[in-house]
């Protein structure tokens, strides 16, 4: 009952700030990330790198889901990133599958340093291609990079299965910062692409991905409402 009270206020909150996006903005897009992998991999720490540009040392493990934003730019247009960070417990698994629908990017993460957390990104895999749509565009992260001594999955390995399974992939330290950066990124990139290409319906709900149109200035407005009365021939 517990999860369960868990699962549907987390719900709430995304449905919360999914109406608060439709407000005020200086954002062309909406792109909707989730972080997944297993417990202590470092999925909080990169969230927080990114988003504050700081190391969190000490950071707790997330209970259900945590949210971060965070605007960038790919081609000229302003993208706002909303970013669920999932709890890597199996316990939490049934609340964190509700946030796999309707994202436009996945971030899995892996520790190089535990072998066990490589081995079970085959299971992560298969959950985000069967409850996300066919063009969520998946990013490998090999985390704890400046760890090298202590390694125990070898770069060459999980290239080879991020090419296999058709994953962009890096390995990143949310510590030093090194390629975090690039891994946001390079997703947004990615999902613009195929926005551009035609890849991605924007009419789709599961597509992750909101479309905010330029709207037109105050000072525009002003400018009509007084040419209008200028012609009046009232």
């Amino acid at each position: 009952m517990e999860t369960l009270n868990k699962m549907y206020l987390y719900i709430g909150v995304d449905n919360y700030l999914s109406r608060m996006s439709a407000g005020p903005y200086n954002y062309n897009y909406i792109f909707k990330y989730i972080i997944i992998g297993d417990m202590g991999v470092g999925k909080s720490c990169i969230l927080h790198q990114f988003t504050e540009k700081k190391f969190m040392a000490n950071c707790p493990h997330t209970i259900g889901v945590e949210f971060g934003t965070r605007i960038i730019e790919v081609a000229g247009q302003k993208i706002k990133l909303q970013i669920w960070d999932t709890a890597g417990q199996e316990r939490f698994r049934a609340v964190t599958r509700s946030y796999y629908r309707g994202a436009a990017g996945a971030l899995m993460v892996y520790d190089i340093t535990r072998r066990s957390t490589y081995n079970h990104l085959s299971s992560w895999l298969t959950d985000t291609r069967n409850l996300t749509n066919p063009s969520t565009v998946i990013f490998l992260i090999g985390n704890k990079s400046d760890l090298e001594s202590t390694r125990e999955v070898t770069y060459e390995e999980a290239k080879q299965f991020a090419d296999e399974n058709g994953l962009m992939f890096v390995e990143a330290s949310a510590m030093t910062g090194q390629n975090v950066e690039e891994a946001f990124l390079e997703t947004a990139k990615k999902i613009y692409q195929n926005i551009q290409d035609g890849r991605l319906d924007l009419n789709a709900s599961e597509s992750g991905v909101q479309h905010k149109p330029s709207q037109p200035s105050r000072t525009t407005l002003n400018n009509d409402t007084q040419a209008q009365k200028d012609n009046c021939a009232c």
